[in-house]
């Protein structure tokens, strides 16, 4: 099972901030760094030193790590046009020697958007559903070859579709949700990997189902995509150790988190019930990033039986 890093920044973090994350998770041998896509903090706070970039983030981090993989999870399709996000990714995915992942998903803050001027569209799920179109589509079309689209919300005419991105065909994409019959269409159709969050594994495990089943309705080996889910976890030694980690986290996240309590022990057990239903990979949402040494303790006593799952 891979283990990976996201974090949220729009909580409060400067770029420096998540560079040092980013490197120790990469030293302690993490398979991924990940950040969300906000421009906003969620709950109470100032939200100090203010919101940093997604993709001028992970431009950063390309060239200032050298083996982790990065990306966002997600990006929302209302912050850029599908042209310039390909070009973006692209050119990061160049810049870390093709080590980037698209998240994309269709935004849901609204007042993100007033905030920053950002339009905030009806029928962001069909916006979605063009945009993945659209950025596979540039990525994909051979060189010297041109790219056209005429959608609902986005037209493209003779587009030359570059520049490419460092993988072949392209970057992974991961499209996530809980949504019972567009989602699932969409992550058979068009993903690398299907991300659920924050729930139980019974309730992971239906999501997976309908993946699945989405998958055998396109014609699709649905072993060919990756099963994900995202978690926030207090991991300690001691119940101590965990209810002090458990409130930190709390202070710093949205209202209603659901943060599991866990020593290495008992998160193991919790990693082997969501790798029984299929789940591949862990991203384990990270608010305090102050806290390396819980980092440390999941890499020395969690990472090395999950890897082995």
């Amino acid at each position: 099972m891979d283990l990976r890093i996201l974090t949220e920044p729009q909580q409060g973090a400067s770029y420096d901030t998540l560079l040092r994350v980013a490197r120790a998770a990469e030293d302690l041998g993490f398979g991924g760094f990940f950040r969300s896509d906000h421009y906003m903090r969620g709950g109470d706070g100032d939200g100090l030193p203010g919101p940093t970039d997604c993709w001028t983030t992970l431009a950063g981090l390309a060239r200032e790590t050298k083996t982790i993989r990065l990306g966002s999870l997600v990006t929302p399709v209302t912050f850029r046009l599908p042209g310039p996000l390909a070009i973006q990714v692209a050119q990061v995915d160049q810049m870390s020697g093709g080590r980037i992942e698209l998240g994309l998903g269709t935004g849901w803050d609204a007042a993100e958007h007033t905030a920053y001027g950002i339009p905030f569209p009806e029928k962001r799920f069909e916006r979605l559903e063009e945009q993945l179109e659209i950025v596979k589509g540039l990525w994909t079309t051979p060189v010297g070859q041109t790219y056209s689209f005429k959608g609902e919300h986005y037209q493209l005419t003779d587009s030359p579709g570059l520049p490419k991105p460092a993988q072949h065909p392209h970057p992974p994409i991961i499209v996530g949700g809980r949504g019972p019959k567009r989602t699932p269409r969409l992550a058979a159709t068009y993903a690398s990997e299907y991300n659920s969050n924050f729930r139980p594994a019974d309730q992971v495990g239906e999501s997976y189902t309908r993946i699945r089943q989405a998958c055998e309705a396109v014609g699709r080996d649905p072993g060919t995509l990756t099963l994900s889910v995202t978690l926030v976890v207090a991991c300690g030694r001691t119940e101590a150790e965990i209810e002090r980690r458990a409130e930190a986290i709390a202070r710093i996240t949205p209202p209603n988190q659901v943060i599991w309590r866990f020593t290495p022990e008992r998160m193991l057990e919790k990693l082997g019930e969501y790798h029984a239903i299929g789940t591949r990979r862990v991203y384990l949402r990270t608010f305090d990033l102050q806290d390396l040494d819980q980092l440390e303790l999941i890499a020395s006593a969690v990472l090395p039986h999950a890897a082995i799952l």
